[in-house]
């Protein structure tokens, strides 16, 4: 029987008695409420750990359900070869191992020790563009190059060319000019006397080894942008998207003409369709919309292809490969699929953890997986299907505001070489979760992937 709550006491059941709550800041060592649940919080997660360590491999995310059973119903044709596909990997992602990577760098008597904060893979997921914090402000950006080698194993070297700028990077989306993710295309907020923008970068800029020219490079004076996305249907071709505070601007990259959209909130997340020239956007007051590219700006909302809410701020949306399905992701936790047909959620994903974070998700339909970092620094991953949480992962490092991992889910990691697996940043180190080779049908796999 748990003790009762008493107003301004904690119970500590170790030593089965009260102590005072301390408030204010002038005491030395306050005991805290909050201060408290963080120690709980870091306990759990030091537990989960160890969990982690004896029990990879040997849970599985559904009763009953394990690689030699699977293969014994596929080869009585008794599973579809869909169905087997997204179980196995299911399978795999529960064997992931955590694994610690060294990043090479050219300048190797100055390890880098500043904390990452955001990392966002190229479609092959052979490069990752990455932003660090700096001890004395602002930020420094590049990219990494993956290489794939024999069972799995990833090496990783940091570009020549690292920019530092005394801005913040909003948002960032690799965009294809010349080829496929030939740039990124990132957005600045300004600070003083200095305007926002967003910068067009071609990839190439990025190395001291590449003796071609470096393509286009402009930059677009944009007033603070929260989003942006680059389209890659043809007819809309060259053009991005910026989200603004109760604007959407879309731009040509190559010709600069403009075409502005008033909105009623800040717009935090975006994505463009494929098959057609539309674009989705999540704002701020919980509302999703569409705008039509073929339609003209008018005043009002009748250029709104579709609308609907979710209760809190949107921050991130993904259009699936049957656009008529999109994942929504919101500051209070939820994670909901829309059937944007009728404008209804058609599931839900639970154990999200979010409060008021700008956290983004990330979906991996060919292995059918839903994967988002929360606010308490946890990585969860949901079957995209059915919506059943399949496993969460705690950090490696103590829960803070600045600690939030950020993640990479890739079929191919490293290039064509690579197997399915997670790339996660934490603060200053990188940490690799690939599939496990000792059980499953391979075969399978790479139908899949």
């Amino acid at each position: 029987m748990s003790a009762p709550e008493l107003p301004g006491f904690y119970f500590d059941a170790e030593k089965n008695r009260y102590f005072r709550l301390l408030p204010g800041h002038n005491n030395c060592n306050p005991l805290t409420r909050e201060g408290l649940q963080r120690e709980e919080q870091e306990r759990r997660r030091l537990r989960l750990l160890e969990e982690e360590a004896a029990s990879v491999g040997t849970k599985s995310p559904r009763v009953g359900l394990n690689s030699t059973l699977l293969l014994q119903k596929r080869h009585l044709g008794l599973i579809p070869g869909n169905s087997y596909s997204r179980l196995i990997h299911e399978l795999k992602v529960c064997s992931m191992r955590r694994q610690r990577l060294e990043v090479r760098s050219p300048d190797s008597s100055s390890p880098d020790t500043d904390n990452f904060r955001l990392i966002v893979a190229d479609s092959a997921c052979e490069r990752v563009f990455t932003v660090n914090d700096v001890d004395h402000g602002g930020c420094k950006y590049g990219i990494m190059n993956f290489h794939a080698g024999s069972k799995g194993s990833l090496s990783v070297e940091m570009c020549d060319n690292l920019y530092f700028t005394n801005r913040k990077v909003n948002s960032i989306c690799w965009a294809s000019v010349t080829h496929p993710d030939s740039h990124v295309l990132l957005c600045l907020v300004g600070i003083a006397q200095t305007p926002g923008c967003v910068s067009l970068l071609p990839a190439s800029l990025f190395s001291n080894s590449n003796t071609d020219q470096p393509g286009m490079l402009c930059s677009f004076k944009i007033s603070t942008a929260w989003s942006c996305a680059w389209c890659l249907n043809p007819q809309a071709d060259k053009n991005f998207s910026t989200g603004l505070s109760r604007r959407v601007i879309v731009t040509d990259a190559v010709t600069g003409r403009r075409q502005t959209y008033g909105v009623g909130s800040d717009v935090l997340a975006q994505q463009f369709a494929l098959r057609a020239p539309i674009l989705y956007n999540g704002g701020r007051s919980g509302e999703i919309f569409s705008i039509d590219l073929r339609q003209r700006a008018r005043r009002g909302h009748g250029w709104k292809a579709c609308r609907f809410y979710q209760e809190s701020a949107i921050t991130s949306v993904h259009v699936l490969q049957d656009e008529n399905y999109l994942v929504a992701a919101d500051m209070k936790g939820t994670i909901k699929l829309w059937d944007v047909r009728v404008t209804k959620a058609v599931r839900q994903y639970d154990g999200h953890h979010n409060e008021h974070a700008y956290l983004p998700l990330h979906v991996c339909e060919p292995e059918g997986l839903l994967l988002a970092v929360g606010q308490d620094c946890y990585t969860r991953l949901w079957s995209l299907g059915d919506g059943r949480l399949l496993r969460t992962i705690p950090s490696p490092h103590p829960a803070s505001k600045d600690s939030v991992p950020s993640v990479v889910f890739s079929s191919q990691l490293g290039g064509r070489r690579g197997l399915p697996g997670l790339l996660m940043a934490v603060r200053h180190d990188l940490y690799h979760f690939p599939y496990s080779c000792d059980y499953g049908d391979g075969n399978a796999l790479s139908k899949g992937c």
